[in-house]
């Protein structure tokens, strides 16, 4: 490839990885300008340089300098022209949303899968090509820079994938990672609380998740949620919607079991082995568009039925105590109501919820967060989830904030919570909800808040442990990582194999 007469033999916006030959591509990101470290990349052997309109002047005279207003845009299309258009010969799937992304994902690549088509996914679990994973690690947690994630396209066009299903999170939208791409489908699952330390507004928020109908041929999206008609105008692609209130595909005749859920799709049956309705509208969706890619009814519900759950997504780990534990990834508001609302539908006990909040990230769900728990939980454990640069203690007061008050580090209610404790020794918690005083807890190891959890638990409760789901670490000052698996740590005090 060819820049104002230089040859380009790679193109990086980390100077530390320049290779001689490389575009160096200035971003101007959060906490770092890439303008800053242009002389440092052309040293290293960079040839080009793409900066910003205005900054040209600052840029190494030893190399050739191409500005544009948006860098990130402008690389999106210099990478879909340097790397060929690699998704050209495969349907490429996007799938956008708060909560259900990775499970609606999981889903349609199974079903792809066991109708014989060849398929690469990728997304929070990482890259996988017919369900096995690629040594191709990305930087990011959902979606892949452009220059990865055309690496990873280009691998999957040459092992001959049909197929690429991904996740497309709100900032790859923002940030035009994507924007070179055409989807054959797009997919919103739903909208709520998350990510405003980002964006800032719930409105900028829902315009950079509406970004992917810009990109697609069809979208498909929830006809239950509250910026379906946001949607519906905002999109020149064709549209279709699913959902249980109603859609183009409506779930009829719903049964939400403990070992799994059930519907009518078109007078037609489908069985999905993992519970919550939350499931109902994750299947929904990736039966959709399945339809939409041609499949037929009754290879998309023979592979539903055969369907097994993401780790990390309501995950049941198995013991002989009689209770149930369930770790899930659920780290926003909607997330947390919806796992213990699932939960709640099967559990004959006691629902103890433990969950924490990571740090650096949007703070205003902290108390929304500790609300939901408080009100739909028996007791409560916060904990540390990832505290990055923040105190840990601070998070865990701002979520017991949200709990009509503050619990003290004893589990005992404090004189915040609703009046404060009673001479019978129940605090009321909320609207008219009477607590023990012992069901509210501030502990901050993560390990430690587990096995309380577990030591408390009665036979037919149901332990959930939200927030961290697959991540097998916890992230704390100057992004130094610890491990930490919480189905590992459940199954070291339960003594049970995976």
């Amino acid at each position: 490839m060819r820049i104002n007469g230089v040859d380009i033999t790679g193109i990086s916006i980390d100077s530390r990885k320049v290779q001689v030959g490389d575009l160096y591509v200035c971003i101007e990101g959060l906490h770092v300008d890439g303008h800053d470290f242009a002389q440092s990349a052309v040293e290293a052997g960079a040839v080009a340089v793409l900066c910003k309109t205005g900054r040209e002047g600052d840029m190494p005279q030893n190399a050739a300098a191409i500005s544009a207003d948006d860098t990130r845009l402008a690389m999106a299309h210099i990478c879909h022209e340097f790397f060929g258009d690699p998704a050209k010969g495969m349907k490429l799937i996007g799938i956008t949303g708060t909560n259900g992304k990775t499970s609606t994902t999981a889903f349609l690549e199974g079903i792809l899968r066991k109708c014989g088509k060849r398929v690469g996914s990728i997304g929070t679990l990482g890259v996988l090509l017919d369900g096995k994973p690629l040594d191709m690690p990305f930087a990011t947690s959902t979606t892949p820079d452009t220059v990865e994630l055309y690496q990873i396209l280009g691998v999957m066009a040459g092992a001959g994938a049909e197929y690429v299903v991904m996740e497309v999170s709100s900032h790859a939208l923002a940030l035009h990672k994507v924007a070179a791409l055409t989807f054959e489908l797009g997919l919103f699952t739903n909208l709520t609380q998350d990510h405003l330390d980002f964006h800032g507004t719930m409105e900028n928020y829902r315009l950079a998740k509406a970004g992917l109908f810009d990109l697609c041929k069809t979208g498909i999206i929830n006809h239950d949620d509250d910026t379906r008609d946001f949607l519906l105008d905002y999109a020149k692609c064709k549209m279709f919607t699913y959902g249980i209130d109603g859609g183009d595909y409506r779930a009829e005749d719903c049964v939400l079991q403990s070992f799994g859920i059930s519907y009518i799709i078109k007078g037609q049956g489908v069985d999905v082995p993992i519970p919550g309705k939350f499931t109902v509208y994750n299947s929904l969706c990736a039966y959709g568009a399945s339809i939409q890619l041609g499949l037929a009814h009754e290879e998309v519900a023979a592979a539903l039925r055969g369907v097994r759950g993401v780790g990390g997504r309501i995950q049941s780990i198995s013991n002989n105590r009689g209770f149930s534990v369930i770790v899930d990834y659920a780290h926003s508001p909607d997330g947390l109501e919806n796992i213990i609302s699932a939960c709640r539908e099967f559990t004959k006990g006691r629902i103890i919820t433990v969950f924490g909040c990571g740090g650096d990230r949007d703070a205003v769900k902290r108390p929304i967060m500790g609300e939901i728990a408080g009100r739909l939980s028996d007791l409560v454990i916060i904990t540390s989830d990832n505290p990055r640069n923040e105190s840990p203690e601070a998070i865990i007061d701002e979520i017991a904030g949200g709990i009509a008050g503050q619990a003290r580090n004893d589990g005992v209610c404090a004189d915040g919570i609703a009046g404060g404790a009673r001479n019978d020794g129940v605090c009321s918690v909320g609207a008219g909800i009477v607590r023990p005083q012992s069901d509210i807890y501030k502990i901050t190891h993560r390990g430690e808040a587990i096995t309380k959890a577990i030591n408390l638990a009665k036979p037919d409760d149901c332990i959930i442990i939200a927030g961290k789901g697959h991540e097998n670490y916890q992230e704390f000052e100057n992004g130094r990582r610890e491990h930490f698996d919480d189905a590992e740590f459940v199954r070291n005090i339960l003594g049970e194999d995976e």
